[in-house]
């Protein structure tokens, strides 16, 4: 067996600076590095420690990566016209442009909800400075002499984090046209929330249960039970009411549940105790659980 081959793939801008000696003047090289001094500084104040080597050290680690993701941001392509076009950018630009560039990929990173467990403390400043700092360390650092991922892992962090936005504003629309009125709680259980709304839709009613409690769902049973519903017309009729940008979550989910132990057991003679608690693995905390 051949063993694997591994591409060096030096962070872009030590790909960029190595070719300052052909591409560049004196003057232009200074210029930039002067600039890239300059930001190191600021990056050890803000994010690191400016009094210790330490610091300064890691400082410029994050500088080469932060300099490197603005790059790899504004640059096309990945082969040696991009290192060509980067340094240009580089010349052209400034330094300081491409850093700001980086961090505000990062700074748009770190706004986007990392899970569909939403809490109030995630709109606390003092957490999301604290995310913000620990995603620009995760994605930034980068050693001069070895091979970088930041922008990959960028990439692959941006699509997951969207993706998980997409669930946490379906829900939101659900809390509220919830037909009993809004549900207004900061704590939000996205996927808990859609959920709910697509047990609730075989019944066929077309309304929207973003949030419920042991006696609606009794009621709901016994109805479906004794009406025997079409539960792909009732999912048709709540998917008729959700907004486009929504709508594929929610048919995503349905996908998922469409064959689920707990719409079967529904539509069988399994106790409502037993049903209730079962619920309580979907739904999470937005299910009342207090019998009225």
């Amino acid at each position: 067996m051949l063993p694997a081959i591994v591409i060096e793939k030096l962070p872009r801008l030590i790909r960029a600076i190595r070719l300052l000696a052909e591409h560049a003047t004196a003057d232009e090289a200074a210029g930039l590095a002067d600039e890239l001094a300059g930001i190191t500084a600021m990056v050890a104040e803000k994010f690191t420690n400016d009094r210790t080597a330490e610091g300064i050290q890691r400082a410029q680690l994050l500088t080469i990566g932060g300099v490197s993701l603005g790059l790899e941001h504004l640059v096309e392509t990945d082969d040696e016209q991009g290192d060509l076009d980067a340094l240009d950018v580089l010349l052209e630009e400034g330094a300081e442009f491409v850093f700001q560039q980086g961090f505000r990929l990062i700074r748009e990173l770190a706004a986007l909800p990392e899970d569909t467990l939403v809490g109030e403390f995630d709109n606390d400043p003092v957490y999301a400075q604290r995310r913000l700092k620990e995603l620009f360390v995760d994605i930034c650092t980068a050693d001069p002499g070895e091979t970088w991922s930041g922008y990959e892992r960028y990439l692959g962090q941006l699509k997951q984090r969207q993706d998980v936005q997409a669930v946490v504003r379906a829900a939101q629309w659900l809390r509220r046209h919830h037909w009993e009125g809004p549900v207004n709680d900061p704590d939000l259980n996205a996927e808990g929330v859609i959920a709910l709304a697509i047990v609730f839709g075989i019944e066929g009613s077309g309304r929207v249960v973003a949030r419920t409690g042991q006696k609606e769902f009794e009621r709901f049973v016994q109805a479906v039970r004794k009406g025997k519903p079409d539960f792909e017309a009732g999912w048709a009729a709540l998917l008729e009411h959700i907004p486009a940008p929504h709508r594929a979550v929610v048919a995503d989910r349905i996908d998922s549940y469409r064959h689920s132990l707990l719409l079967q057991n529904i539509a069988a003679k399994v106790p409502l105790k037993e049903l209730f608690v079962e619920l309580e693995n979907y739904a999470g905390s937005e299910l009342d659980a207090e019998y009225p």
